[in-house]
């Protein structure tokens, strides 16, 4: 009794061991040897770098002097006398 395929093939008989023919019910397949095959990847990653960037403002604070005149005033009364000397009499 063999088995193929889950067929039993009970009404042929095989007189050949581990061969049949090819309009019965089918031969045990045959394993090959083992065909490795190669294949190579490029797997990309992203790495975070940090740069840390300061910013320094300087201000530059420029004072010009500017002289402005500011003029003041002051005002005196004198009082000046002029007495002809001899009295009323000179009249």
């Amino acid at each position: 009794m063999f088995f193929n395929n889950n067929k039993c093939c009970e009404q042929k008989s095989f007189q050949q061991e581990g061969c049949c023919n090819m309009d019965a019910c089918g031969c045990s397949p045959i394993v090959e040897p083992t065909i490795e095959r190669c294949i190579q990847r490029n797997i990309c990653h992203q790495v975070e770098h940090i740069c840390p960037i300061n910013t320094r403002i300087i201000n530059n604070h420029i004072i010009e002097h500017v002289y402005r005149p500011e003029y003041t005033c002051q005002e005196e009364n004198v009082v000046t006398n002029i007495d002809p000397g001899c009295g009323c009499n000179n009249f």
